[in-house]
């Protein structure tokens, strides 16, 4: 008897877009091998996308789930009026069996070895362990979704090395893919910045911690624009999550609307349609591709000039990471890979700020579009900004 979902099968699932021609549409089997290698040929150098990998097995009694006690009940992967969350999952996913098949789907990936999966897992209360579970050892996934910076905490200094020092206990051999926005949240830059004034500035910041965390990282479309949450109005809601449960959840409808490429064209260059499945917004409009390209000062310019950044210094991905003493709204790590150890600085407040630097020689990096002021022993950060220096 097979073990579980078949590999092939998970693949034919997840993979439709990728298949040339009609075989997408034909069923998985033992003899699907054929079309799942092009599937795979046809992903090269791509990354898989994420789905929740933790739900691939139930119970086979089908028993239910108990109650989750309330005061272990958190919000960080459903919002708080989802009954889902009353529950305690030991049932329905996080199943000890799913770690073999995953070391089965692996073993089909590795046939192909310029593809990474990425894999998704939702779990409230033992997220980043089970994140440790599915990408330790080499023989399961390359690296997993994880939610915690998807939740609706406020992002601190604290909060940030909170998260990652987590991680490092829960999961000490495994590997995140990092994410400040995706399709079911409230995009960062109003989940984070309902007070800020200068959001701009306050995207650049976020993007620069985002990209020099431990780990891979996830840019959610329209990010790298600086884009808010849209507020929908209900008439125009699709998404039935939050017509369920409406007011106290609008849906996910805010951070899903159309891409914006055009500020001249009908509907923002996305379609040619009279309407879209969701509106417009005429902030969204004003901040198109068109709008930016090109402009130092942008946030999309700034997107590209840091993914540029953090490519040249690979201690910003794969390095240790240490965090220094939180003083006031000052983020302070420094990343270390073989001889090289970075610094990072951060300024996450609206005020000017002093950043001690620690002790020894540090050599000011550019490169990064920030703009900062040493002055003997530290920094002088403004609002929103951030400073970085490889140790002499």
């Amino acid at each position: 008897m097979a073990l579980g979902p078949d590999p092939h099968a998970v693949l034919h699932a997840q993979l439709p877009d990728l298949a040339a021609g009609p075989q997408h549409a034909q069923s998985a089997g033992p003899g699907c091998g054929a079309r799942c290698h092009a599937f795979l040929a046809a992903a090269r150098r791509r990354r898989l996308p994420p789905r929740h990998i933790n739900f691939y097995f139930h119970d086979k009694l089908l028993r239910d789930n108990p109650a989750l006690a309330p005061e272990r009940r958190n919000a960080s992967t459903a919002p708080a009026v989802n009954p889902y969350n009353f529950q305690e999952h030991i049932y329905d996913k996080n199943r000890p069996e799913n770690i073999a098949f995953l070391k089965r789907f692996r073993a089909l990936l590795d046939e192909f070895p310029a593809i990474a999966a990425v894999g998704e897992v939702g779990d409230s209360q033992r997220g980043l362990e089970i994140v440790g579970e599915y990408t330790s050892g080499n023989d399961k996934m390359q690296m997993c979704y994880a939610f915690e910076f998807l939740a609706p905490d406020p992002l601190t200094p604290a909060r940030v090395a909170e998260v990652q020092k987590a991680f490092a206990e829960a999961a000490p051999e495994g590997w995140a893919c990092w994410a400040f926005s995706n399709h079911d949240v409230v995009r960062h830059v109003s989940r984070w910045g309902a007070d800020v004034v200068d959001r701009d500035a306050f995207a650049k910041m976020l993007c620069a911690i985002l990209m020099t965390q431990r780990g891979s990282v996830c840019i959610y479309q329209g990010e790298e624009l600086g884009l808010t949450e849209a507020d929908i109005a209900f008439e125009d809601l699709q998404d039935p999550y939050g017509i369920q449960f409406w007011p106290e959840f609008k849906g996910r409808d805010g951070c899903r609307t159309p891409m914006v490429w055009d500020s001249k064209t009908a509907q923002a260059g996305f379609s040619t349609a009279q309407k879209t499945w969701l509106p417009i917004p005429v902030e969204h409009v004003l901040k198109a591709v068109d709008t930016q390209q090109g402009d130092e000062a942008s946030v999309l310019e700034h997107y590209r000039r840091f993914l540029a950044f953090r490519r040249q210094h690979p201690a910003f991905a794969k390095g240790g990471i240490v965090f220094h003493p939180v003083e006031g709204n000052v983020l302070s790590y420094t990343r270390t890979l073989g001889n090289e150890t970075l610094l990072c600085l951060f300024n996450m407040g609206a005020e000017p700020a002093h950043a001690v630097l620690p002790d020894g020689q540090w050599n000011t990096l550019e490169g990064h579009g920030f703009a900062s002021e040493t002055k003997n022993d530290g920094v002088e950060l403004p609002a929103w900004g951030a400073h970085f220096a490889r140790h002499a």
